[in-house]
């Protein structure tokens, strides 16, 4: 823990104004804090971000002109990013840094900033920092909201291929405006399985046949029937109303009956992905990464393959399973070996620690959506 002694030397350290001093003295107290954090109290916490702050504000003036100072700046964002008790303050410090490197960690990650945190930084920051918070899973519709008013495509593409970023309905009009101009943003907006259907028909009237021919090849099976009963209606002029998105309520039954009779294990899941049933698949992977469908489901319904790497890592599949579900993702084809093979490499280098706290985050951030399967 912090005691009197680091604190008397951190003074020291700043008094002497010797820039060697003040990078030993600050990542000394920075690894202090991450071997301890576990076992901090408020009040403990409190004082490590005092004397943090205090060798932050010293060290950024060093680091206008000293390359290291910026360097131990954005190691400390990166360790610090991670961890759940990081003194707020702090992280609220280095995510209002100028430079990326010492701000992206934090922005991309951490769970101390608050909503109204981001809200405020996507309004007064550039692009850079806003394509930061963009990547951050689980992001509520007043951040998305904030995030698109600065209108940076490049902005609206990192959110739209987000499956944890919740869109509103004034928020996708913004993209589908500029996804006008930009093909690829029509695209990825259009598989979005919660832009509304009004707003869907709107994109597909106006879409060219290659756009809307690479959508229907691009369509995962949940959304292939409404794409393509859309585009005939667009086609023909017609306004008939959408097919509805499909309900879990069978796979969960269906799911729930395997797990109690103890059918439900990595073979059947197999199966289910083989097959392309996709509610069954989401359910049941659900149920072996002892997660919920709403954490599930965004995973299965991006083109991002990373994501739903987390909980196939966590139920312990193993590849073949893994390549199974991220094929039956989409209507027909497969993914390419290229595609595959990258996937397989990430799937191989995450560790199932990593996999567990990053499931148990996004369940945290998904809790106000409703329930799953538990």
């Amino acid at each position: 823990m912090l005691d009197r002694s680091i604190a008397d030397e951190v003074e020291a350290a700043i008094r002497a104004g010797s820039a060697e001093k003040h990078l030993e003295t600050f990542k000394r107290v920075t690894d202090l804090f991450l071997l301890s954090a576990d076992g901090c109290n408020g009040e403990q916490i409190e004082l490590f971000g005092d004397v943090l702050e205090r060798l932050i504000r010293t060290i950024e003036i060093r680091a206008l002109t000293d390359v290291s100072a910026r360097i131990a700046l954005a190691e400390m964002s990166t360790q610090l990013a991670s961890v759940p008790k990081a003194p707020p303050e702090v992280i609220r410090h280095l995510a209002r840094h100028h430079e990326i490197s010492v701000a992206g960690p934090v922005l991309t990650e951490s769970a101390r900033l608050s909503d109204d945190d981001l809200v405020e930084l996507a309004g007064s920051k550039g692009e850079q920092h806003l394509l930061a918070i963009s990547g951050r899973w689980w992001l509520k519709e007043v951040v998305t909201d904030a995030l698109l008013a600065r209108h940076y495509p490049s902005v609206s593409r990192r959110l739209v291929n987000n499956p944890g970023a919740r869109v509103s309905a004034s928020g996708f009009a913004i993209v589908l405006a500029q996804a006008e101009t930009d093909p690829e943003l029509a695209v990825d907006m259009g598989i979005r399985v919660d832009l509304p259907s009004e707003l869907r028909q709107q994109l597909l009237r106006s879409a060219t046949e290659a756009v809307r021919s690479r959508l229907l090849s691009r369509a995962p099976p949940h959304l292939f029937e409404e794409i393509r009963s859309a585009i005939a209606a667009a086609s023909a002029g017609a306004g008939r109303e959408m097919a509805k998105v499909r309900d879990f309520q069978a796979a969960r039954h269906h799911v729930e009956l395997l797990n109690r009779s103890g059918q439900l294990h990595e073979a059947a899941l197999l199966g289910f992905a083989r097959q392309r049933k996709y509610e069954e698949t989401v359910a049941a992977l659900a149920v072996l990464s002892q997660s919920t469908v709403d954490v599930i489901r965004p995973l299965m319904q991006s083109l991002r393959d990373d994501g739903i790497l987390i909980p196939c890592r966590v139920a312990g599949l193993g590849w073949d399973t893994v390549a199974a579900v991220l094929e039956s993702r989409f209507a027909s084809g497969a993914m390419g070996p290229h595609e595959l093979a990258r996937a397989k490499s990430a799937f191989a280098k995450l560790t199932l620690e990593n996999a567990r706290r990053l499931l148990r985050f996004w369940q945290v951030r998904s809790t106000p959506s409703a329930p799953g399967i538990n």
